[in-house]
């Protein structure tokens, strides 16, 4: 496993990290928690230091396993959860008011939940889960983190951008009042490179890629005929014609597969680690089998200038969301 630095941290964490949305198990149908444990072990065991989670990943469900985990690990593992927003709105609507997402009480209330569930007395990054960036000038919410980092309940602070909005961050970075940011980032959505991933290494500010497999479409398992349990989200996501999208967009990608990345989830993560600017990508782990695939792709191998030449012919406009 390679490792780089999560901005001005100054911490080494895995450039793979364990997204954790997956086993709180309430938009993932399938999810089952020995398999997850399990998972989570082999990720340690493959250099894994890096976990990223939310309350609203099973309504704590996820944190909890998390905690679960980190009794066993003593200390050895970077574990950065979420405050959803208090409306419970995704994503941040314009002209909304950080009263109605991110209020001081709020904050404080979230964190000290988050701190039970996963059985620690810090939590190394606490993220808020949506933003927007005219709320960067509203005291509440930097107050409310301040006291956190005052009392030693939190390490650092960082925001989780709204979907494809990489650009509703930039003053937010430029503020010198958070350490990380969480971005959209795939081979399909390349809009971050454009204004916020350079910003974010002006500012020496991490950068946590997600969403490295478009929810599954950049794995190329989704055909036109593909189907999901009942409550899966996927439903939503891939709704009418998008599967069929999906499919004939993917058909392209694998025409270059070959030596620089075997297959296309080896191919979407070696795209977001190309960027310098990237400290770590996270994608969704739920067994053993994606721990072992996923981790193999950190060897030290980087897609050529040529491949990512390709690969901008790929970037495709959409909001599957």
């Amino acid at each position: 496993m390679k490792y780089r630095r999560l901005g001005r941290t100054n911490i080494q964490i895995s450039e793979i990290g364990f997204g954790a949305w997956g086993i709180g198990g309430s938009m993932w149908q399938g999810a089952r928690d020995d398999e997850s444990m399990r998972a989570l072990r082999r990720a340690a065991d493959l250099g894994v230091n890096f976990i990223d989670t939310a309350y609203v990943y099973g309504d704590g469900h996820s944190e909890e396993l998390v905690g679960r985990f980190l009794r066993e690990r003593n200390g050895e593992i970077f574990v950065a959860t979420k405050i959803p927003p208090k409306n419970m709105t995704w994503p941040a609507k314009p002209g909304s008011r950080l009263s109605e997402t991110f209020p001081h009480g709020h904050v404080i209330k979230c964190t000290e939940q988050s701190l039970k569930r996963l059985g620690t007395d810090t939590i190394d990054l606490q993220q808020l889960h949506v933003w927007q960036d005219d709320w960067i000038d509203d005291a509440e919410w930097y107050e409310a983190i301040s006291t956190l980092k005052a009392e030693g309940k939190i390490r650092f602070v960082g925001i989780s951008i709204n979907d494809h909005q990489p650009d509703n961050a930039l003053q937010t970075v430029r503020s010198g009042k958070i350490d990380t940011v969480q971005v959209l980032y795939n081979i399909f959505d390349q809009t971050p490179e454009q204004s916020l991933l350079p910003l974010c290494l002006e500012q020496n500010v991490g950068v946590i890629a997600r969403v490295p497999f478009d929810e599954g479409a950049l794995t190329g398992a989704i055909t036109p005929d593909t189907t999901f349990p009942r409550d899966d989200f996927r439903n939503r996501y891939f709704r009418g014609d998008r599967k069929k999208q999906v499919f004939e967009r993917v058909e392209r990608l694998k025409t270059h597969l070959g030596n620089e990345a075997a297959s296309l989830p080896e191919l979407a993560l070696r795209f977001c680690l190309h960027h310098p600017a990237v400290s770590t990508v996270i994608p969704g782990m739920r067994s053993t089998t994606h721990v072992e695939w996923n981790c193999a792709v950190s060897n030290g191998r980087r897609l050529s200038p040529a491949m990512i030449a390709l690969l901008r012919e790929h970037a495709w406009e959409k909001n599957f969301y």
